[in-house]
């Protein structure tokens, strides 16, 4: 049988194009795609690229989450806030938590992008009989109505974004740190 590759002895031939239209076969070549394409699959700089950490709502918005989350530097900030969601970035110092707060009318979607720490949820302030470890890529849900606080155990910050539905913070928040994000708490009654 005849084989227009020619796959023997080069590893490499294994990479030629299935369909070459110019018929300009490179068998040395070690690209998937034919030699006029000069452009890679993957762009390893698309996924660095820094974010603007703005909120974009209500507008139509794509990102990399997980870059714009490692790359917050803030306590808090909205990313996007619509009509019926929230998206927020935070960054939680070594030692420090969010929060013992209570949501009693929307749901919380927490994601750990790095770092590692723990969740201690309740159904009192004084009673936080849920508690769970997290590290990078845990999902935490926390239903309404329920205390929580996820504390930071790691030696490093712990980057998370979390989703609230409907929003809690008002459009376009920034909290630089954990205090300030406490005395606009109080100021705005959440």
């Amino acid at each position: 049988m005849y084989n227009v590759y020619k796959p023997y002895p080069c590893p490499y031939y294994v990479n030629t194009p299935f369909y070459n239209p110019h018929n300009t076969y490179h068998v040395y070549s070690p690209y998937l795609y034919p030699s006029w394409v000069n452009t890679s699959m993957y762009n390893a700089d698309f996924s660095k690229q820094l974010t603007k950490l703005k909120d974009y709502g209500p507008e139509p918005f794509v990102v990399n989450i997980e870059e714009a989350t490692k790359q917050n530097d803030t306590f808090r900030t909205a990313l996007w806030t619509g009509s019926h969601l929230q998206l927020t970035l935070m960054s939680i110092k070594v030692g420090e938590d969010i929060g013992l707060e209570i949501h009693p009318n929307l749901d919380q979607f927490i994601r750990i992008e790095e770092g590692q720490g723990i969740v201690k949820m309740g159904d009192r302030k004084d009673k936080l009989d849920f508690q769970e470890k997290v590290y990078d890529d845990f999902a935490i849900i926390i239903p309404a109505g329920k205390w929580h606080n996820v504390i930071n155990t790691g030696n490093k910050p712990l980057k998370l974004y979390s989703i609230y539905a409907p929003p809690q913070h008002p459009r376009g928040t920034v909290h630089e740190t954990k205090a300030i994000a406490e005395a606009a708490e109080e100021h705005h009654d959440h």
